[in-house]
């Protein structure tokens, strides 16, 4: 390369493209591994008046950006996201859509850490030393975080989610491949088939080694649940009544010293690298529905990146039909990168798309 050429690089180092590009601003951040690209410019404006009227928008009008954003090449298969909309009512702080590789999600835990972080990080509040609080309105209900601040810096986030409830115990279902599979249904702002691995002859365990074995036979597990149980259904709104994912569990103590491991197979595919907020809390009702919890105590869970949740339980509500918990999760997000991204209206790929 000609001297020149190198001295001109130097001087030279942004790129302004074209007017007719669309520019879409984020900031990456991960919780325990679990990526959140936050979307803070660039979107087209979505009309509602709710997060779920949001939601419903945004899908039927801006689809293909949700790909454009969560696909190769500029994501992956197990990408995250998420848009900031307005709160459902004054007393809220924002609302927040969660993206994946299938669609939208109900309610998203590592996001709630994560935005949080971010939000006392950005001075999108008046920070103050201690609990700060947010009011978060997320497509399942108003979520109720604290960020905690010490000498200026984000110590920990907690979060306390909607009303969490299981909907049957020692449920089984026949699963090809798999024989009769043992699992319970609980909601915890999403619907989740849990799977404890001491209730199945599974072949495979629950560690990176056996990650394709984990995404195949949780989808499995996944579809043949949505076949037979006709009570995922929840109590208010239809668009929240759909199974979410597989939990596989392991509960022994791990040799980390941590109460239990999650790994959490979700919307197509995707193997969440943190313990699963939502499915923390999930997991919190069924505890208590098992009596191996009470209030006072929490349990430490781990993902298959080894990164650790706390889960506890806040107080019991009536919900609909049925019995709930107030679950309280809590965890640790840090900031990875700026991004702006362009989409070409020339480019053949500028949706995306994904390999496996």
């Amino acid at each position: 390369m000609p001297k020149t050429t190198y001295q001109n690089i130097l001087k030279n180092t942004s790129f302004t493209p074209p007017k007719n590009w669309l520019q879409i601003k984020t900031i990456d951040l991960h919780t325990g591994g679990e990526p959140l690209r936050v979307i803070v410019e660039g979107f087209p404006k979505l009309e509602g008046n709710s997060v779920l009227d949001y939601r419903r928008y945004c899908k039927e009008n801006y689809d293909e950006l949700r790909t454009s954003l969560m696909f190769e090449p500029r994501g992956h298969a197990d990408m995250y996201g998420c848009i900031l909309v307005p709160p459902n009512d004054d007393e809220g702080d924002f609302g927040i859509l969660f993206l994946h590789n299938e669609g939208y999600s109900t309610m998203c835990g590592h996001a709630i850490i994560a935005i949080s972080t971010l939000a006392i990080e950005m001075n999108w509040i008046e920070v103050k030393e201690g609990d700060n609080l947010l009011k978060i309105d997320a497509p399942c209900g108003r979520i109720t975080s604290y960020t905690n601040v010490k000498n200026g810096k984000v110590t920990r986030v907690r979060f306390h989610c909607v009303p969490s409830f299981v909907v049957g115990l020692d449920r089984t279902v026949e699963v090809n491949g798999l024989g009769t599979v043992t699992y319970d249904l609980a909601y915890g702002a999403a619907f989740y088939a849990y799977v404890d691995m001491a209730k199945n002859n599974f072949d495979f365990n629950l560690t990176s080694d056996s990650y394709r074995q984990i995404i195949n036979k949780g989808m499995d597990i996944k579809h043949a649940v949505m076949k037979v149980d006709k009570e995922i259904l929840h109590p208010f709104e239809d668009d929240l009544s759909f199974l979410y994912g597989t939990i596989f569990i392991d509960n022994t103590i791990q040799p980390s010293g941590n109460n239990s491991r999650n790994v959490c197979i979700f919307a197509e595919g995707e193997v969440d690298r943190c313990p699963t907020g939502s499915g923390v809390s999930g997991r919190m009702a069924i505890h208590k529905a098992r009596n191996e919890i009470d209030y006072g105590e929490s349990m430490t869970i781990e993902s298959i990146t080894d990164s650790i949740f706390t889960g506890a339980i806040v107080s019991e509500a009536n919900y609909g039909s049925f019995k709930a918990v107030i679950p309280q999760v809590e965890g640790n997000a840090y900031i990875t990168g700026m991004q702006t991204f362009v989409i070409d209206p020339k480019d053949p790929m500028k949706n995306g798309f994904i390999l496996r």
